[in-house]
């Protein structure tokens, strides 16, 4: 759209629209958004930079995500994590 076009976001519209996708990147990622929501969201994508970033920063803290494993903290580390949540309630009290 020409930038003259009354149809064209404002700066207003395209926050909005830029907050649209902070809510719904996670459906769009796991392919959950209906086909005109995912279109819309694409289209977003095609002319903002700032919202292409922060869906390739989410993909990439999925993926850094699913390479953690659990494991068992050592008992001396949560030993030093209670006391030390202990200690900052009223009282030191359990």
């Amino acid at each position: 759209m020409p930038r003259d076009d009354p149809r064209a976001p404002t700066a207003g519209d395209r926050e909005t629209v830029c907050r649209e996708v902070v809510e719904l990147v996670t459906a769009y990622l796991e392919d959950a958004l209906p086909p005109e929501q995912r279109a819309g969201f694409e289209a977003h994508l095609e002319t903002c930079p700032a919202c292409v970033t922060y869906v390739d920063q989410i993909r990439a803290t999925i993926a850094a995500a699913g390479l953690l494993r659990e494991q068992e903290p050592d008992p001396e580390v949560c030993d030093e994590l209670l006391a030390a949540f202990r200690a900052r309630r009223p009282g030191g009290a359990p």
